[in-house]
Formats: structure tokens, C-alpha cells, sequence
């Protein structure tokens, strides 16, 4: 009988390379929020991938990017910090580069001071021909010794079969971390944040997204009046300023509305459960400052 394996494996990359559909693809299952913008991911989630002789923890980490706050550094110190803590990374890149890149040139810079066992997935191959494929392997080739190097585009059923497998591959013999039915470390509270913040970057205009953090203020499992389960959660959206704050509410409290609407609706198939969602929306300017706050997005 084979023995029962399990790891760890950080999927690590550039903001918007596409980390976050990786591992939702990777679980089967909605545990990284995914908005076509920059740095939407901003902690380490863990999501946890069961199968017949191993399991596997897979970590998605903040997009490596150029910091302009306290809290892209956090963002970056979180992503790096993962690279020690764990067995196996998921290196992604694009195919559609002809170089390799300043953030791609620091994460090999950090993966070769770790000396880890490292997977190169290359990304977006649909968007390119085969020479240009071809010239990407040979150049990162050059760059590092990869475990293997996968091409992927939208991620289909096939590939995840290989790089669940190739991640195998590399595990040692080891116990289950995590209960059966279990697919990430996630609470709910963090779960009802992420959905809402998942929201307000997709409706909203550029700029305001990345001034947005989401506090759960109060979470309660009650009953209907028909005795059926629902959870009460009220919501805090705090943003930077004043004007962004009345961006967010909308006209006639519409935006706000629709954030919230759409959010609940995730979250009800999420949680299984109806809910009554209340949202507000507070200016807090100084929050990506405030070491209170940053604390939550550190790895540990």
C-alpha cells in the first residue's frame, strides 16, 4: 500500500499573474478572492487539496510588486516569508514576457537563497505561439533548476491533474494537517471580508479598491421566524477619504447596495446559510499605517 504524504507548497508570483484561479482551481472550490486588478490578494490563505495518498496545503501569497505604503511591505514581507515555511513552491510567470523581469529576477533571487524545491508554471500560453513558449522555458531554465516546468492557460481539469501529481511527486511521507472535509483555514468572518472586498474591487473605479479594508464587526448564527438558520452580519467598509467614501455609498446608497447584494449571494452558497448582511462605510486614513491592522495580513 503507498504511504499517505502531505506538505506545504507556496504558489508565488508577480501581482495579476493569476495565483488566486490557480488555487481555486487547484481545491475545487471559491478560497481566493479574484478581481482583474493589481494586488487583490493580501495575505497568505491556505487552502487545503485532500486526495486518495496525500494532502496537500497550498498557500496563495500577496503579488510581488513595488511597495508604496506600510502595507504593500507587509504584503511583500508576507509573500517572502512563506518561501522558508514550506516544502514545494509554485513559481508563476507569463508566457507573454521576452525577459525575465525585475520582480521575477527578485522572487529567483529569493527562491535560490532558500534552496527549495521549485515548479515553474507558465501562465497565459493561449496568448502566444509555440517559439515563444519555447523561449521562455529555455531562459528560466537557464535562471534556476526547476522540478518541472509546466505550461498552463485558463486552468483546465487536465492540468490540475498534473501539477497536483508533480506536486506529489516531491512530498515527503507525512500526516494530514487538516480534517478530511476541510478546504481552507479561513473563518467565516475572514470569508464575509474577502467576498466584500472581492466585490467593491470589481464595481468600483480603479484607484479606490486598494483604500478598502473590510471589518466584520459583529457575526451571529440566529433563527427565522420560521425557525430556519441565519447569520446576522454587520459590516464596517473603511476607506481613505472622504470623496472615495461617497463613491463607494453611490448614488441614493445604489453602489453600496449592489456591493452587498452581490456579496450576499456568495456567501449564502459559501456559508449554506441565508444571511442578513448590513454594510457601512467609515473614512479611516490612516489604516494602512496602523500596525493593529497589518498584523492580520502577516504570515504565521
Amino acid at each position: 500500500m503507498e504511504e499517505f504524504k502531505s506538505g506545504f507548497v507556496s504558489i508565488i508570483g508577480r501581482t495579476n499573474v493569476g495565483k488566486s484561479t490557480l488555487i481555486n482551481s487547484l481545491v475545487g472550490e471559491k478560497v481566493a478572492i479574484i478581481a482583474n486588478k493589481t494586488q487583490t490578494t493580501r495575505t497568505a490563505i491556505r487552502a487545503i487539496v485532500n486526495r486518495p495518498n496525500s494532502q496537500i496545503v497550498f498557500i496563495d501569497t500577496p503579488g510581488i510588486h513595488k511597495p508604496k505604503t506600510k502595507l504593500g511591505d507587509t504584503m511583500i514581507e508576507t509573500a517572502f516569508g512563506t518561501i522558508s515555511e514550506v516544502d514545494v513552491i509554485l513559481f508563476m510567470i507569463e508566457a507573454t514576457s521576452d525577459e525575465i523581469g525585475r520582480g521575477d529576477t527578485k522572487i529567483l533571487e529569493k527562491l535560490k537563497e532558500a534552496n527549495k524545491k521549485v515548479i515553474l508554471l507558465i501562465n497565459k500560453i493561449d496568448l502566444v505561439k509555440k517559439e515563444q513558449i519555447a523561449k521562455i522555458i529555455d531562459l528560466y531554465s537557464k535562471a534556476y533548476h526547476f522540478e518541472a516546468i509546466i505550461p498552463i492557460s485558463a486552468i483546465k481539469e487536465k492540468q490540475v491533474e498534473i501539477i497536483l501529481q508533480e506536486v506529489e511527486k516531491l512530498l515527503k511521507v507525512g500526516p494530514a494537517y487538516y480534517d478530511v472535509d476541510e478546504y481552507t483555514d479561513q473563518t467565516g468572518r475572514q470569508l464575509v471580508e474577502e467576498t466584500i472586498r472581492e466585490k467593491a474591487l470589481k464595481l468600483l473605479q480603479d484607484e479606490i479598491p486598494h483604500g478598502i479594508y473590510v471589518e466584520v464587526q459583529k457575526m451571529k448564527l440566529s433563527r427565522t421566524k420560521n425557525k430556519e438558520p441565519i447569520y446576522n452580519i454587520e459590516v464596517v467598509i473603511y476607506c481613505l477619504r472622504e470623496s472615495h467614501k461617497g463613491i463607494i455609498i453611490g448614488k441614493n446608497g445604489e453602489m453600496l447596495k449592489k456591493i452587498g447584494s452581490y456579496a450576499r449571494e456568495d456567501l449564502e452558497k459559501m456559508l449554506d446559510t441565508k444571511i442578513n448582511l448590513k454594510t457601512w462605510v467609515k473614512v479611516r486614513k490612516d489604516w494602512q499605517s496602523e500596525d493593529s491592522i497589518l498584523k492580520k495580513f502577516k504570515f504565521n
